[in-house]
């Protein structure tokens, strides 16, 4: 059984400077808990609220960090992030569901406007890992 992306994992983006930590969102009267974990499912990729920003961001396809590196003559100057994310988390899990969405795994990764590449460092310890 695939590990499961829930509240709690860390997060990293190629583009960023610096991890951060995922936040599951409920749905309405639906509990999306594994275990004793709040789970993802592929539609939780809200930026602020599911994925908080990754420090500094170096990607010139970000608008603020091209103004500064124009700014700068062409040397690369990362801005604060603020995340983009453009499509679910794929790969989804192949056999658990919540209210018909499928849920995401600690293997799943979403993509950032700004070509960065959303991934999970470190999943949260869950029930099956306290053994």
């Amino acid at each position: 059984m695939p590990k499961f992306l829930t509240t709690g994992a860390t997060l990293k983006c190629t583009m960023g400077a610096a991890p951060s930590v995922f936040t599951a969102q409920g749905l309405p009267g639906v509990p999306q808990t594994l275990g004793s974990l709040p789970a993802a499912t592929i539609t939780e990729f809200v930026p602020m609220m599911n994925i908080p920003p990754f420090g500094m961001c170096k990607s010139p396809a970000n608008p603020t960090v091209a103004s500064a590196t124009a700014a700068a003559m062409g040397t690369l100057t990362p801005m604060p992030c603020v995340p983009n994310v453009v499509a679910p988390w794929d790969p989804p899990s192949g056999v658990v569901t919540v209210n018909g969405l499928a849920v995401a795994t600690a293997q799943s990764k979403c993509m950032c406007a700004y070509e960065g590449t959303i991934s999970v460092q470190m999943p949260t310890q869950g029930p099956e890992d306290t053994k």
